[in-house]
């Protein structure tokens, strides 16, 4: 029976990830035709980095995906303290509220948030990506820092207020170091959906403004060109760095919880 459940978990892992390993073979092939292997060469990745529109899109996507991370870690964070004072009831339908943007389809998110731009009179741009992945992070992160938050004993936090500390202090010393693990968690995960995000990004972005999602498929409207399969690798293991780091924080941080 173990043997059946090892070749069935394969059977899974293969069906899921032979994809991206074709892509990525594909990247290393010295030949521009699929399917025909003629050498292994890194050309691909050099000229890469060689297009002025790959590296604009790059650094959009590391300085959208870290501001956007670190704004909706912050309001995610003001947000569960805020809520944690509220009754149990209150508290639920609120995170039920907050779920929603989690649960809606991209596109709906993606068409809304675009309307509301150009309805307040705001340009599509770089500013309006960012606000966008602001505003679908924010309920991802509260989910990171919600649990950890209900499960501290408050009375470690009265106790350093009853000793003279000020509510800032109190909170620094006492409140933000059990928070450590789930804020960091919540981050990672914040920077790795606007990494990846396409939808949403591609209907609030204006002319001329790209993350590397919306250049891959800009790029591939004109043909696809084994530069393409290079960006789509480097993109796949930037987002696997970080789930990682997130999936051993969260592990970390359960092995805290339970001891």
């Amino acid at each position: 029976m173990s043997k059946l459940k090892t070749i069935y978990l394969a059977i899974i892992f293969l069906f899921l990830y032979a994809p991206i390993g074709v892509l990525i073979a594909q990247s290393f092939n010295a030949s521009r035709y699929r399917g025909h292997w003629t050498g292994f060469t890194l050309d691909w990745y050099a000229s890469l980095f060689e297009m002025e529109s790959v590296l604009d899109a790059l650094s959009n996507t590391i300085s959208i995906g870290i501001l956007s991370a670190l704004i909706a870690t912050i309001l995610a964070l003001i947000t569960c303290l805020a809520l944690r004072d509220v009754s149990k009831k209150w508290r639920a339908m609120f995170m039920s509220v907050a779920n929603i943007p989690i649960l809606n389809a991209d596109i709906v998110t993606g068409i809304s948030l675009m309307l509301l731009f150009l309805g307040l009179g705001m340009k599509l741009g770089y500013g309006s990506i960012l606000l966008a992945h602001i505003v679908f992070n924010v309920p991802y992160v509260m989910l990171c820092i919600m649990p950890t938050l209900i499960a501290l004993d408050k009375s470690f936090y009265e106790a350093a207020l009853d000793l003279g500390a000020s509510p800032f202090k109190a909170f620094t010393s006492v409140v933000l170091p059990e928070l450590r693990q789930s804020i960091f968690a919540g981050f990672l995960l914040a920077f790795t959906m606007s990494a990846d995000d396409f939808i949403i990004t591609y209907f609030t972005r204006g002319a001329g403004v790209d993350t590397l999602p919306t250049e891959i498929y800009s790029e591939l409207k004109l043909g696809i060109h084994p530069e393409m399969y290079a960006l789509s690798t480097l993109v796949f293991f930037i987002v696997l760095i970080f789930v990682v780091l997130f999936a051993m924080n969260r592990k970390k941080l359960s092995e805290e919880m339970l001891q």
